[in-house]
Formats: C-alpha cells, sequence, structure tokens
C-alpha cells in the first residue's frame, strides 16, 4: 500500500504542475496579444533581410497582429541572435534562423554567448536559397575555369567580402578554398548589403554570397557570376555551373532562411507561428517572390527544422578543423 504522505505529495505536485500548465495554456491560446518583432539579424539589403520583409506582412496577417521587421546586424548575426533568445518566450519576438547564426557562427565562436542547439526553438525554415560566387567586372576572368586559373597564378593577390567572420559566406568560401587549393583574403562586413555594396563598387573583388542579395547586381551587370551552389542550374543563370559540376560537390550547399523563437517558447505559440508562416507561403504572389530570388520555398515542420540546422552545424564545424579557423 503507497503511504498517504507519497500519495498527498503526489496531489500537490500534479496540481502544481496543473496551475503552472494553465497560464501557458491560456497565453498560447490568446498569442499573439501585442506587435511581433522579427529579428534580422544583419544590415538590410541582404537575402536574410529580403526574405523577412517579403513574408513579415501576410504573415501578420495571418497571426491578426503586426509583424515589424528589425535590423540587428554585427559579430556575423550573433548580436540580432542573442537579442531574440534573451527576449520573453512568448512568441511576441522571434528572429530570423539562417546558417551563419545557426551553424557557421557557433562553429568557429565558442564564446559566441548561446548554444543553437538548446537556445533556439525551430519553428520552420522558409526557403531554401542558392549561394553564388561572383567577382567584380575588372577581375581578369569571366568563368569557372578562368577564375581558379587566375588565383592559383595570383595566391594572396585577391580578396573576397563576406557578410562576417564566421558567416555562412566567410564558411563556405574556406570550404571552396580548401578544396580547390586557392588563396584569397577574408574581408569580413556588417552584412551581406555592405559586402554587396564594396564589390559591386570594385573596393573587393570576388564575393560568396546567397544569391537574392546578389542577382540583381548580376543582373546589371555589376557583378559576374562564376559558380552556384544548388542542385542544377539556375533558371536565372542557365550558363553558370554548379560546384557539383565543377567537381567541388561538397561546397554545393543551399543556404536557409527560418523562423526561430527562443528557447521556452510554449508548443502552441510555436505552431501557431509556424501555421501562419505555411499559410503565408501558400500565398501565391509570396511564393512567386522568393522563387524570383532563385531560391525554393519549404515551409518544413519545427522537427524537420532542428534536423536541418543539426546537419549544418556538424559540416561547419568540419570546416573550422580541418582549416584551423579561428575568430581575428
Amino acid at each position: 500500500m503507497i503511504p498517504e504522505r507519497l500519495i498527498k505529495l503526489a496531489a500537490v505536485a500534479a496540481l502544481a504542475t496543473l496551475t503552472l500548465a494553465a497560464p501557458l495554456a491560456a497565453q498560447a491560446q490568446a498569442y499573439p496579444t501585442k506587435t511581433v518583432r522579427l529579428i534580422v539579424p544583419f544590415a538590410p539589403g541582404g537575402t536574410t533581410d529580403i526574405v523577412a520583409r517579403i513574408v513579415s506582412e501576410k504573415m501578420g496577417a495571418a497571426l491578426g497582429q503586426t509583424v515589424v521587421v528589425e535590423n540587428k546586424a554585427g559579430g556575423g548575426g550573433s548580436i540580432g541572435a542573442l537579442e531574440m533568445i534573451k527576449a520573453p518566450p512568448d512568441g511576441h519576438v522571434l528572429g530570423m534562423a539562417t546558417v551563419s547564426t545557426t551553424a557557421a557562427n557557433p562553429a568557429i565562436n565558442a564564446r559566441i554567448g548561446y548554444d543553437p542547439a538548446v537556445d533556439f526553438v525551430p519553428v520552420t525554415n522558409i526557403a531554401a536559397t542558392p549561394n553564388v560566387i561572383a567577382v567584380h567586372p575588372s577581375f581578369p576572368a569571366r568563368d569557372y575555369k578562368g577564375f581558379i586559373a587566375e588565383l592559383k597564378k595570383n595566391p594572396g593577390k585577391y580578396s573576397y567580402a563576406s557578410s562576417g567572420t564566421g558567416g555562412i559566406g566567410h564558411l563556405q568560401t574556406e570550404l571552396f578554398k580548401s578544396l580547390s587549393g586557392v588563396f584569397m583574403t577574408h574581408i569580413p562586413y556588417r552584412g551581406a548589403g555592405p559586402a554587396l555594396n564594396d564589390t559591386v563598387a570594385g573596393q573587393v573583388q570576388i564575393i560568396f554570397d546567397n544569391l537574392p542579395s546578389a542577382l540583381p547586381f548580376i543582373k546589371d551587370g555589376r557583378l559576374i557570376a562564376i559558380v552556384v551552389a544548388a542542385p542544377q542550374r539556375l533558371t536565372q543563370l542557365p550558363n553558370v555551373p554548379t560546384f557539383k559540376e565543377v567537381g567541388l560537390e561538397p561546397v554545393n550547399r543551399m543556404a536557409y532562411y527560418g523562423v526561430l523563437a527562443p528557447k521556452g517558447t510554449p508548443a502552441a505559440v510555436v505552431d501557431k507561428v509556424a501555421a501562419a508562416v505555411k499559410k503565408t507561403l501558400e500565398d501565391p504572389t509570396v511564393r512567386k517572390r522568393i522563387e524570383d530570388t532563385g531560391s525554393l520555398v519549404i515551409g518544413n515542420t519545427p522537427a524537420q527544422f532542428a534536423e536541418q540546422m543539426k546537419a549544418e552545424l556538424a559540416v561547419y564545424k568540419g570546416v573550422v578543423a580541418k582549416q584551423g579557423l579561428k575568430l581575428d
């Protein structure tokens, strides 16, 4: 027979659980009760910013509250990520997830201040985005073969711009360097927007960027596309080979742009946000705007997105170890 004292303790514990659960359930049911902030951890003009602004208006309509995009740049995306995870876990502050913030940057920076496997609650991956190596028109080559030949002929002569130390542009270029045997000097910026501006201006001659932010400059002839990370050649760039085609399949990795919530956000709130994003991505105008950038619409489940994040973190930890990369 169970002692009466243990029965009473179990009853008290059960009551406490119900007492705590009730406010959370009510909170989730009422969510959202005010404007939702969607933090973009990079400067305006980059792909993360572009994707966030494409989905924010319709996402707000689906949630029944305004979604405001806020740019918090710096630290390869870590400043914005830290602000998001320090917010109350009630769904009113969300963050844009990138490979930079959830994999590349944590892989190189042991003091980043967060653990992507613990401090983020994955909501959904909005889109998978190709990446592209592009050069300023003054660069002496216009195709991949000439590009590699020029870099090997002049090791150390050229620099490449990235969205910041530890970002996907940085680590994916380092992966490319390790496999191709070329050398370029890294010039980090506070986001893809500023990095693109200087590359277009000729201050830096090479950039490894996400396609949506680079594509307008490529179309205008202000940048020349050399090679892309994509499953197959892109409709927008039919004459540009993929990394797989040139024998560098490990570099052929697309970026992701998703939504995260702070640790502790109730599952019901996460599900509401995921449903709102999914509804947004079903809108033909939203899908077209995303697909016109060369991206693929995804809209997967929180569990599926969590697995993607875990896989990318493992890849870039390997790159950091192989290249011996450290923060400047």
